[in-house]
């Protein structure tokens, strides 16, 4: 056991800390009004996550990689978990994609993407000299499809995206051909534009319309977006110190311990601790491609490589939106973003990770 433990990749683990305490100190900094609540809580979530991610490294991977059964009941379980918020759900900022269980609220989709990943994975490691054939996209095409459906309907688009990208990542690294890539391309198209005229929801389109030109309406829709860039210009080059930013204190800048925690970052700790930020977030996923790169089998390198396309995913579009870049999502920046679900969902993928690295 000892030597078990020895043998982690404790620098991969150490990005990850850095990365939690980016979010700890800027949830330090918000946390007078709420008497450093959410501060506390997430660093029971750390200490958490960093316990699953030892206990699950002590599993061998490769029953996932040979078994069919523990994938079977993973995804079905994953399923069901989305399935049952339309009963038993708690909504939360306008979405319903929360179980509340007493003071603690349980975002199943965070686990669903590390399922995902795994599943696919499992899928295209038994197939990978068969990807010349388009059934094997639209196979996994549904694996992928099953839960996106749920948590569209469910308004969380910006789940729905990421899932979509590990989909189109992990065939990527599986070697799809260039033909069925354009192919899929063409059908996205599409599929937005049918979505946009009879599936959106019209706060869905204002949202996308804000980011377009989030000054044509400043006051409603555009607002966030707006705050976001004016905490994001206001820091300078230094910041102006943790617990002074005025957009974060003065409750100006939104959701500025979850979704707007990088324009918090950025006011308090300034350009400098925002780049710093993104570097750990660089090293992070390049040690994380070196799992990869490392790994004894195709279905190792693909869940490495997959964990490596959702962080980028939700990097891209969390800092993108913040900028304007892209619409207001919902997503959380991975492992600086308060939340639970995410932090621990997370920490259970290192786990999986230190797994392969280890055996």
């Amino acid at each position: 056991m000892i030597n078990h433990i020895k043998n982690l990749d404790w620098i991969l683990t150490l990005y990850a800390v850095l990365l939690v305490c980016f979010g700890l100190v800027s949830l330090y900094g918000s946390g007078y009004n709420d008497d450093f609540l959410n501060f506390k809580k997430q660093l029971f979530w750390l200490f958490t996550g960093l316990f699953s991610m030892i206990f699950i490294s002590f599993f061998d991977y490769r029953i996932l990689k040979n078994r069919q059964f523990p994938i079977v009941l993973l995804f079905s379980m994953s399923l069901l978990l989305l399935l049952g918020l339309f009963q038993f759900g708690d909504s939360i900022r306008g979405t319903t994609s929360w179980y509340r269980i007493g003071p603690v609220a349980f975002e199943p989709v965070e686990v669903v993407k590390i399922v995902l990943i795994v599943v696919l994975a499992k899928y295209f490691s038994m197939r990978h000299v068969e990807m010349y054939r388009f059934r094997h996209i639209l196979i996994s095409g549904f694996y992928m499809l099953a839960p996106v459906s749920v948590v569209l309907i469910q308004s969380e688009v910006g789940s729905a995206m990421v899932m979509v990208s590990i989909w189109l990542g992990i065939m990527l690294m599986a070697g799809i051909q260039l033909k069925h890539l354009v192919g899929l391309f063409a059908a996205g198209v599409v599929i937005l534009f049918l979505a946009w005229n009879w599936g959106f929801q019209d706060y869905q389109k204002e949202r996308i319309l804000s980011f377009i030109n989030p000054g044509s309406d400043p006051q409603g829709s555009g607002y966030n977006v707006l705050q976001s860039m004016i905490a994001i210009g206001s820091g300078g080059f230094w910041g102006k110190g943790i617990g002074e930013g005025g957009q974060t204190q003065l409750g100006f800048l939104p959701e500025s311990q979850t979704d707007f925690i990088y324009s918090a970052i950025a006011e308090e700790m300034g350009l400098l601790g925002a780049l710093l930020l993104l570097c750990c977030f660089a090293l992070f996923v390049k040690r994380i491609m070196s799992v990869s790169r490392n790994s004894e089998n195709n279905f190792a390198r693909l869940v490495a490589s997959a964990f490596s396309v959702m962080l980028l995913a939700q990097i891209f579009v969390n800092v993108g939106m913040t900028f304007g870049l892209f619409p207001i999502t919902g997503i959380p920046l991975p492992f600086v973003s308060y939340g639970g679900s995410s932090l621990v969902s997370l920490f259970a993928m290192l786990g999986i990770l230190q797994s392969v690295k280890s055996n």
